[in-house]
């Protein structure tokens, strides 16, 4: 059955949504098959460019067009943060599914407005939270999930990446407004992989710090990097580590965890890789186990069936997609639903808040 599907957004993450749904119905031989209807980007010339180079029916420079059009019947939300909420809220008047990038919103009020039009509506939602959707990060959940290390202890993760390290490096639209700052860019995944596999975060204590306040061609107005040490629902400690001038990091989207019976490490820019410590056996034979991904694991199978070969970037999408699909097709929530993103919403205005006064911070204030 065909689902008319409208992308807001057509650049970096407009053509991955793009490319995912023409692209699903094919690996994961889905009920709802996605049709390309319609695209939307800032201009009437950019808009059209996109949808001859997606494959879109048409095209519009305004997303409430789009949002309108009774062919678009499910909406992608690809577009900067703050005009998530609006877009959102329109959709959701009409009933209509949305599947919205991370962060949610621009700020906690508006995640938590766009919770609010979700459940009022009913429709099915979820947030854009790929990297924690790699076979290895799946299957890291079932792990800790099964008890496979224990009772968890000890939590780090760390999103690390060096676009902005060089600074000499001319000012840009992630140079202004703290959407688009660290906290605002970077944090979300690495706060949702910490729910994911952790839990809730009880309390928490933070820093967030710009190192380069100046630029070519303007001030800084947002954050370049930020620690915070927090402790989980569940007693485990934890550290969290977020930059976009990490020199020499690319995706360094990565986590240790450690149990009362073993260990887990994962780092995105090896993502085909889990490496597992299990506390038995002789101590001669102890040490951590690099696992391959392959057909044995989470959602690997779909893309390929030899062990070792990998999934990459574009795959994580597609299974998001697929995810949003069954979303739909079933009327049940697939997690991760806006309700989820504004959790990741609440531990950054505590972070920032923490920042702010210096202090330790209850997640329960916010």
């Amino acid at each position: 059955m065909e689902l008319g599907i409208g992308i807001i957004g057509g650049g970096y993450m407009g053509k991955a949504h793009s490319v995912a749904m023409a692209a699903v119905g094919a690996v994961f031989d889905t009920r709802l098959r996605p049709r390309l209807e319609m695209i939307c980007a800032s201009t009437p010339e950019s808009a059209e460019r996109y949808r001859r180079a997606f494959g879109f029916a048409r095209a519009t420079h305004d997303w409430s067009a789009l949002v309108n059009d009774p062919a678009v019947e499910a909406i992608v939300i690809a577009s900067p943060q703050e005009t998530h909420r609006a877009i959102a809220e329109a959709a959701f008047a009409l009933g209509k599914p949305v599947f919205c990038e991370k962060p949610l919103g621009a700020s906690l009020e508006d995640s938590r407005a766009m919770v609010s039009a979700a459940e009022t509506s009913g429709a099915p939602n979820m947030v854009g939270f790929n990297y924690i959707r790699t076979p290895a990060s799946q299957y890291a959940r079932q792990l800790i999930s099964e008890g496979a290390i224990g009772n968890v202890t000890w939590f780090r993760g760390e999103h690390t990446e060096d676009f902005l390290s060089d600074p000499t490096a001319p000012a840009n639209w992630r140079t202004t407004g703290m959407a688009n700052g660290t906290m605002g860019d970077l944090a979300p995944h690495m706060i949702n992989a910490a729910l994911a596999l952790l839990g809730p975060i009880d309390k928490l204590i933070a820093e967030v710090e710009t190192v380069h306040s100046e630029r070519p061609g303007g001030a800084v107005t947002n954050d370049d990097h930020a620690q915070m040490m927090c402790r989980f629902a569940n007693g485990a400690m934890g550290q969290m580590y977020f930059s976009r001038i990490a020199t020499g990091r690319k995706m360094g989207y990565a986590y240790e965890i450690t149990g009362t019976k073993g260990a887990i490490r994962f780092d995105q820019e090896d993502q085909n890789a889990l490496w597992l410590y299990r506390a038995d056996g002789p101590d001669a034979t102890r040490g951590f186990t690099k696992i391959l991904t392959g057909p044995a694991h989470p959602d690997y199978l779909p893309f390929c069936q030899g062990p070792g070969h990998g999934t990459g970037y574009q795959d994580q999408i597609i299974i998001e997609a697929r995810d949003f699909l069954h979303a739909i097709d079933s009327g049940r929530p697939v997690w991760p639903t806006f309700r989820d993103g504004m959790e990741v919403n609440r531990v950054i205005a505590a972070a920032l808040a923490s920042d702010a006064d210096k202090t330790w911070k209850d997640l329960s204030a916010f």
